[in-house]
């Protein structure tokens, strides 16, 4: 993986931190609270999916099959998709010119994280392409 991929996951972790030290991680609103929430327990859903030693945290494919089942069967990147929902509900919850630059950013460096991991995965797996075609990136049946 390059190094710029490893410094975008970085920039995501480092979003969501800043929102933490500003004091906008938490909101009083329910829809907020449900976004986070869902955006929190996707990537569990994600994580529980995987096989004994397959898990890891840098985006490299690993010796197991390709995943197609749980939240995988739905979007290529449940752990992605369930970070940015945390982040972007945070940000409305809590909406500010700083916060929003914070959640762009996060973005775009998830967009890079998604492309470098994907190339990685189209090289690993020859059905990947196949997979591609089945599914979305990070919202079911849109994107």
């Amino acid at each position: 993986m390059r190094v710029i991929s490893r410094i975008a996951g970085l920039l995501v972790l480092l979003a969501l931190l800043m929102l933490l030290i500003r004091g906008d991680l938490l909101s009083r609103s329910p829809l907020v609270i449900l976004g986070q929430v869902v955006g929190v327990l996707l990537p569990v859903w994600a994580r529980t999916s995987f096989h004994a030693g397959q898990f890891r945290v840098v985006a490299a494919p690993s010796g197991g099959p390709l995943l197609t089942h749980g939240p995988y069967r739905y979007i290529r990147h449940p752990m992605y998709a369930g970070a940015l929902l945390l982040l972007w509900s945070t940000v409305f919850g809590h909406w500010s010119l700083t916060n929003a630059a914070l959640a762009v950013t996060a973005t775009a460096a998830t967009a890079v994280r998604i492309r470098d991991e994907e190339r990685a995965l189209r090289e690993h797996f020859p059905r990947y392409a196949d997979y591609c075609q089945r599914t979305k990136r990070l919202v079911p049946y849109v994107f």
